[in-house]
C-alpha cells in the first residue's frame, strides 16, 4: 500500500464521527439562522378598513334600514338624511339583529331601541353611531373610527 492510498482512505472512526458531528452542527446552525430570519420579517395582519363606501344614497329608500352584515352596521335613511349604526353588541361583541322595536342580541339577550339605546339585558352602553360623509363621486362613506352622538345624520342634498 502506498502513501497516496493511506491518505485518501478514512483514518478511522474518530475522524468519521468528527466529520459527521461538524456537518450536523453546520446544518443545525443554518436551520436556526433561517428560523431566526423569519422572525425579523414583520407579521402584519390588516383588519377591515375603518372607512368604507356603502354606495350612493339612492340605494337606500326613504324610511329604510339596510343591514350590512360584513361591515357590522346598518344604514338608516329618513327622508334626505342617512346614518350608520353599529350592530356590534356592547356586552361581548356579538352581532345584533335589527328587529321591529330596535335591535336584539341573540347571544345574551340584550335589547336596544331604534336609536341603539339599551332597553334590557347585560349590555353596558348604547350601540355606536358612525360619522357619514359624502365622497366626491356621490357615495356615502362611513368612518367606523369616528363615533358620533346618536341621531347624527348626514344631510343629502337632492
Amino acid at each position: 500500500m502506498s502513501d497516496h492510498d493511506s491518505k485518501a482512505a478514512p483514518k478511522g472512526r474518530r475522524e468519521f464521527l468528527t466529520l459527521l458531528s461538524g456537518s450536523a452542527l453546520t446544518v443545525a446552525g443554518l436551520a436556526t439562522a433561517g428560523a431566526s430570519l423569519v422572525y425579523l420579517r414583520p407579521r402584519v395582519t390588516y383588519g377591515p378598513p375603518s372607512r368604507l363606501s356603502v354606495g350612493k344614497p339612492e340605494l337606500y329608500g326613504s324610511g329604510s334600514q339596510v343591514a350590512l352584515p360584513e361591515a357590522k352596521m346598518v344604514i338608516r335613511r329618513q327622508g334626505n338624511k342617512v346614518a350608520a349604526i353599529s350592530t356590534v353588541c356592547t356586552h361581548l361583541g356579538c352581532t345584533v339583529n335589527p328587529s321591529e322595536t330596535g335591535f336584539d342580541c341573540p347571544c345574551h339577550g340584550s335589547t336596544y331601541d331604534e336609536r341603539g339605546e339599551v332597553t334590557g339585558g347585560p349590555a353596558p352602553k348604547a350601540l355606536a353611531w358612525y360619522r357619514c360623509t359624502l365622497a366626491p363621486n356621490g357615495e356615502i362613506v362611513v368612518d367606523k373610527h369616528q363615533v358620533v352622538a346618536a341621531d347624527t345624520f348626514l344631510e343629502i342634498q337632492s
